[in-house]
């Protein structure tokens, strides 16, 4: 690719909030690319990871997929886990304050991390890094003088901030510790871009960039990253709306889950969490637009491509398949489960039991929404026990083949 080229793929699914600031950011990137070809070396890019829960879903991708492409440039991409700044929490998407973890929780949580982001960066191109190696090592004189950068106005401007500022919500001095430690990050890692979210925009373009320029270093360019709507089309994708789409989940699963997507959300998918260049998704969605393509046509390439690149093109057929026979034929999956009923149980207590509720409350709201059926029958009865062999269905994709167990 040449320089245009690159700084088109680099930049596409990005937003700032001002066309100024894309436009301003497009051009240090393009400055960059340069710079790196004349003098013989790759631009260093990170992004980091804060390890609050075990799991990781196709939204904490978009920002992988960036650091991939920069990675098939040429350039070095650095895996950070904030094993210390997850200590304390990132308030930018927060309308309070998080809960605090331990370093036990922490550390447990970060085992998975790099093993799924290997699903898309290149291990062999890859550093993993945690930002415990210098947060650790600040004195607190360290941390007065990185806060003598900034005002406590610059913090209260902030969106989230401010919102909870105008309810009358508390806003913890800690949490403004966060974007001092983000930006320390840039700073010890010498980088050449950050990648992140909206939700991170202070923290890299005022907080990451100040502190560089403080320090002596050259502002680092801020690559933001649009977010990944959940399944539900609306909300950003997230643990704690139910919304998301697992990275460990199976093939048949994601793909069933892709194709559950509103179309007005394809096109913020293809750009974010595919490997479509601008060209290809442009043209596909020139296609929609008149008619050429199906959007339901579209929506099951999307499928196979999302599937592909997390399990192999090879499970993309049966992923296909399975979804034509489940929800378009209206078949049962030939490998569902199987639950040995040893006497009759209460529908409730089978359905936490077999894993296809939570919790007890879980699993009556499902029923109470009409979305538990047994043998192909809604059940309504919170109530209801279930004595006989059959097919146990819970929302779409999850099945349950019941059979009787003998006991002596």
């Amino acid at each position: 690719m040449n320089i245009d080229q690159q700084v088109s793929l680099l930049m596409q699914g990005t937003e700032y909030g001002d066309e100024g600031l894309k436009q301003a950011m497009a051009e240090e990137l393009r400055e960059r690319l340069v710079m790196a070809a004349e003098e013989g070396r790759p631009l260093r890019v990170y992004c980091g990871y804060d390890p609050t829960s075990t799991d990781l879903h196709l939204g904490h991708t978009i920002t992988m997929r960036k650091l991939r492409q920069f990675q098939d440039l040429g350039h070095e991409a650095t895996f950070l886990i904030g094993s210390y700044t997850a200590l304390v929490g990132d308030p930018s998407d927060r309308n309070r304050a998080r809960p605090i973890l331990t370093q036990e929780q922490v550390a447990e949580n970060a085992v998975t991390y790099a093993e799924q982001a290997y699903k898309i960066l290149d291990p062999k191109k890859t550093s993993v890094r945690y930002n415990g190696e210098w947060l650790a090592e600040l004195s607190l004189l360290e941390l007065i003088r990185l806060g003598q950068n900034f005002t406590v106005q610059q913090f209260l401007a902030r969106e989230n901030f401010a919102e909870r500022l105008g309810r009358g919500d508390p806003i913890f001095l800690h949490e403004t510790f966060y974007s001092l430690m983000q930006g320390y990050d840039a700073v010890a890692l010498h980088t050449d871009v950050q990648v992140g979210g909206t939700d991170q925009l202070f923290n890299i373009v005022v907080a990451g960039r100040k502190l560089q320029q403080a320090l002596g270093q050259r502002p680092l360019v801020a690559i933001i990253t649009g977010i990944l709507p959940g399944t539900d089309g609306v909300q950003r994708m997230s643990k704690s709306t139910g919304n998301t789409i697992p990275l460990t989940t199976t093939p048949e699963d994601m793909y069933g889950k892709v194709m559950s997507l509103p179309d007005s959300a394809m096109g913020q998918f293809m750009r974010l969490v595919t490997r479509w260049t601008p060209v290809e998704v442009a043209e596909m969605e020139n296609e929609i637009a008149a008619g050429s393509v199906h959007p339901r046509d579209a929506k099951m390439a999307l499928a196979r491509e999302i599937v592909a690149i997390y399990h192999g093109g090879e499970r993309v057929v049966g992923a296909e398949e399975h979804f034509k026979k489940v929800h378009q034929m209206g078949g049962l999956p030939e490998d569902m489960p199987v639950y040995g009923l040893k006497a009759p149980t209460g529908l409730v207590d089978l359905m936490v039991s077999a894993g296809l509720a939570k919790s007890k409350g879980d699993a009556r709201r499902l029923i109470q929404q009409s979305g538990v059926k047994l043998d192909g029958v809604t059940v309504q009865d919170v109530s209801a026990v279930v004595e006989k062999p059959g097919v146990l269905q819970v929302g779409k994709r999850k099945f349950l083949r019941i059979l009787l167990t003998m006991v002596e």
